[in-house]
């Protein structure tokens, strides 16, 4: 895993979708909001990826090793 993912909790629903297609890297808190687990590094950068286009609200943020943003697309 080289990308970095992060979850912007004011944007985050709950939906869920996260979770679903990467249970190692998200699970919802105590608020229903997405946080990434310490588990993250288990998961690929392609399942992360997928993962996080797969938010409505486009509240994971996708970097690569040099910090650059690969999701959402600016």
């Amino acid at each position: 895993m080289s990308y970095k993912v992060r979850v912007v909790r004011d944007l985050c629903i709950g939906a869920a979708s996260c979770v679903a297609l990467a249970p190692l890297a998200f699970e919802l808190d105590s608020e229903g909001k997405a946080i990434v687990k310490d588990t993250v590094s288990q998961t690929s950068d392609a399942e992360l990826l997928e993962s996080a286009k797969s938010c409505p609200v486009d509240a994971i943020i996708v970097e690569d090793e040099s910090g650059m943003q690969i999701w959402p697309q600016k």
